[in-house]
């Protein structure tokens, strides 16, 4: 018997409304875009257990964390504004600014260090003693390898003697976890592994099974799924996403352009020097820059010839 045109089409458009449906259930945030985590660091708990695990110390003894204006103090109108992600006060005065990033950044080492030290000098007002001044914390959460030559996902920076590796002080220390390099999941693993797997998570399914085994992700998982459920909420980190795609795609693009702008340039200086070894060492020099992330030094070499002999120098090209 067979079926008519409507039913075949009623069958199709139920069968789309339930794959859809399945797929709003589905559908989970990821603690690695910004916006996400700065709504789950929004709760007490979730804050209080990061920043323990994060000093390796019980949750008890974090008593206080106040979130603080992420805006830091600007010393003059010609200062640079510093935005953080979020920042938190401890009951001692201790500071701890959190900063998400999903995509390589080329200065990342450099902006990290000045937020760091614009919140440390911050402190002080004019006319105060520098024993008013309390520690200031870094916490960089990278979805990408920074450090690229090794396998450590965790690493605490501090001032230190370099011959003798004693540490210096620690009123200023950065702290770099790398979620791309945790290593595979082990028993008995530290909080902050633990919470370095759920910050990285990628499905549902992923946060699910870590909520099993631990009774501070179940409920991170709890807000995660209830900030997911929010209809406004999603929203606006749907929007988020799309800003940071499509400054991806543009940074691509430029780098291309760049890689392209630089290769024609390399054709024009080879006709003097030789044509092949002149595209191979540009060529050269962009795959080096582009592996270390400095996409604004292959546009900027692209139309500037002397930066361009001077990066060409850097790598002895």
């Amino acid at each position: 018997m067979k079926e008519n045109k409507k039913s075949v089409s009623t069958r199709r458009a139920l069968s789309h409304c339930k794959a859809s449906k399945a797929n709003q259930e589905d559908f989970i945030m990821l603690p690695t875009v910004d916006f996400c985590f700065k709504e789950l660091m929004q709760n007490d708990n979730i804050r209080k257990n990061i920043i323990a695990a994060l000093l390796n110390v019980p949750s008890s003894e974090v008593e206080n964390t106040e979130l603080m204006p992420t805006i830091l103090r600007k010393e003059s109108k010609d200062d640079k504004n510093g935005i953080l992600d979020v920042r938190v006060k401890l009951k001692d005065g201790e500071q701890i600014d959190f900063e998400m990033q999903v995509e390589a950044f080329a200065c990342w080492a450099n902006r990290s260090v000045y937020y760091l030290s614009k919140m440390y000098a911050g402190e002080i007002k004019e006319g105060e003693g520098y024993d008013c001044l309390k520690k200031c914390i870094h916490v960089s959460i990278l979805a990408y390898d920074h450090f690229r030559d090794d396998k450590e996902c965790y690493r605490r920076i501090a001032f230190c003697d370099t011959k003798t590796g004693k540490e210096y002080t620690d009123l200023m220390e950065m702290h770099i976890l790398e979620l791309s390099k945790l290593p595979p999941e082990e028993k008995n693993e530290t909080s902050l592994l633990q919470w370095m797997r759920f910050l990285g998570g990628k499905t549902r399914k992923d946060f699910e099974e870590m909520a099993k085994k631990n009774s501070e992700l179940e409920e991170a998982y709890d807000v995660l799924d209830k900030l997911s459920a929010d209809e406004k909420k999603r929203l606006e980190y749907e929007t988020r996403q799309r800003a940071i795609r499509d400054y991806n795609i543009g940074m691509l693009t430029a780098e291309r352009r760049g890689i392209e702008a630089g290769r024609k340039i390399g054709m024009e200086e080879g006709r003097s020097e030789g044509r092949a070894e002149g595209v191979n060492r540009i060529n050269q020099l962009n795959i080096e820059l582009s592996k270390r992330g400095r996409t604004e030094d292959i546009l900027k070499a692209a139309v500037d010839k002397e930066y361009q002999e001077e990066l060409l120098k850097e790598f002895e090209l």
